[in-house]
């Protein structure tokens, strides 16, 4: 996404409310770092749109709060594939 920054972080933030995406989430989707996205939505945003700004940053605050417990069902999967392709296996 080649646009203008302050254009960019109103059409990052409704991305981000809209689907109530992750900074990781909108970075791929957009094709750009996530530390772009966290530095769009959180300094130019308050800036060029500050009710969308606030609607984002409750969001994103959500996202954090959650993403040990995200973090945590990944690992949970990761080892239960593990312990399937064991058993399949045989080992």
């Amino acid at each position: 996404m080649k646009a203008d920054p302050e254009q960019r972080a109103v059409i990052l933030g409704e991305y981000i409310i809209e689907n109530k995406a992750t900074v990781r989430s909108a970075a791929k989707k957009f094709g750009i770092s996530k530390s772009t996205v966290h530095k769009d939505v959180s300094d130019r945003l308050k800036r060029q749109d500050p009710s969308l700004y606030a609607q984002v940053k409750e969001i994103l605050e959500v996202n954090k709060q959650e993403r040990h417990i995200r973090g945590g069902l990944a690992t949970k999967r990761k080892y239960e594939k593990i312990a399937e392709r064991k058993q399949k296996g045989g080992l």
